[in-house]
């Protein structure tokens, strides 16, 4: 880059490229390099050419039709000048100096404004107010932070109970700026749900749910966005029934009906094998749905399961754990050792396929049964064989109330526990 020394001071002469002539129409800049130095001077040339483009391209943006753009080039472009962006209000209540230095920050070499540097110094550019839906929007990316470590589908799981949790506000309050949200709004989309609850029979926990999704993406957005907002947000919950206990399945329904020759042929054969491995593992239908290759540990001396966040998160860190492979479930994973490939990314249309099967095919024991029940039977199964709750509990992925010592167990030893009770 060129640089000239104009009396005792350094300064970089560039061309106003093309693309930002619409907010500089001058040819050419001298930019002072505030420096005697040319060593210096070639040190700080690119610096200073990086902050002109900067304040060209927020001049650009403040040019946008987007009411978020201009504000946001107003900021950047207040900051460029060595200023914190200040509402108008706020600007007209400064020392008498400081306004002043503002003033003459906005005037060009041969006195005429510089209007949006003039916007951006005396605060002429209005904070848009940001609607509901938009609330969203920002929300993905000011919560990064809590899908770290998601596989595409968790996060996908993750993200549609906020997606509809903002729905359904909008279908009741209309997408209006959240500053404007009231009492009065939130009591009436309680009402809604009320209804809901009482003449569609759905949980009060839905409601709650959709609730608490609400309270967490608006929450977000105000205290991230430092929007200072008192949001209407409590008070507003339902009081939950006491939850119906999941019911497990017998013994003798998973020998005789589920394990009956040809009982499971008419489902695909990697929705077989997550159900072959459930009897014997005990394992949520999502975690073998999810499991990677280096999981699957078949030529170990004990064969077995190593759940690890690979490529996904993990519901808990109690779920990181090992489980020895016995019978069918061993015999499925010989089938599939790179892991159920078909159902990686979509461990909910696994649930649904399998469930739907065993309604049709009559392998439900009982309405209220469902695919995790086989996840309770073996935990019956377990603790009918006595086995240490310790155990029990590693194996489940479950909590266990206290600091855990050591391995829990070696491999043989589980294996050996577990042997009695596989099918």
């Amino acid at each position: 880059m060129p640089i000239t020394k104009r009396g005792k001071t350094w300064h970089l002469r560039r061309r106003v490229p093309k693309r930002y002539r619409s907010v500089d129409r001058r040819e050419a800049v001298y930019l002072s390099l505030h420096t005697d130095s040319e060593t210096v001077a070639r040190q700080k040339e690119p610096i200073i050419w990086q902050e002109q483009i900067n304040s060209w391209e927020a001049r650009l943006a403040g040019n946008s039709q987007d009411a978020e753009e201009r504000y946001e080039a107003a900021l950047n472009l207040a900051r460029l000048q060595g200023l914190r962006y200040l509402p108008a209000a706020k600007v007209a209540e400064l020392p008498r100096e400081a306004l002043l230095e503002r003033i003459e920050l906005v005037r060009k070499q041969d006195g005429v404004v510089d209007k949006q540097a003039a916007a951006a110094a005396l605060g002429g550019v209005s904070k848009p107010p940001i609607r509901i839906s938009r609330a969203l929007d920002l929300y993905w990316g000011l919560a990064r932070d809590k899908t770290v470590g998601m596989s595409a589908d968790q996060e996908q799981v993750w993200a549609n109970p906020r997606k509809k949790a903002i729905k359904n506000l909008i279908a009741i309050t209309g997408d209006k700026p959240i500053s404007e949200i009231t009492a009065d709004d939130m009591l009436d989309f309680r009402d809604w749900w009320m209804n809901r609850i009482t003449v569609e029979g759905l949980s009060p926990g839905t409601a709650n749910k959709d609730l608490t999704h609400l309270g967490d993406v608006l929450g977000t957005v105000n205290s991230m966005k430092r929007l200072g907002l008192t949001l209407p947000m409590s008070g507003l919950s339902f009081k939950e029934m006491e939850a119906e206990p999941r019911i497990a399945y017998s013994d003798d329904w998973i020998r005789n009906k589920i394990l009956a020759e040809g009982a499971l042929d008419g489902l695909n054969d990697e929705a077989r094998a997550i159900v072959l491995i459930m009897i014997n593992t005990g394992a949520r239908p999502s975690e073998i749905c999810r499991m990677r290759q280096p999981e699957i540990l078949l030529d170990d001396e004990v064969p077995h399961l190593c759940f690890a966040p690979i490529g996904r998160r993990l519901k808990t860190r109690n779920a990181r754990r090992r489980i020895p492979l016995l019978g069918v479930a061993l015999e499925a994973l010989r089938q599939f050792p790179e892991g159920i490939l078909r159902y990686r990314e979509k461990p909910v249309s696994a649930s649904g396929c399998i469930n739907s099967y065993f309604t049709e095919d009559g392998l439900r024991e009982t309405e209220g049964h469902s695919l995790y029940s086989l996840r309770h039977n073996f935990e019956d199964r377990m603790l009918e064989q006595k086995v240490d709750e310790r155990i029990r509990r590693d194996i489940l992925g479950h909590a266990l109330g206290r600091e855990r010592y050591g391995q829990g167990g070696s491999l043989q030893f589980i294996r050996d526990q577990l042997a009695p009770i596989a099918f």
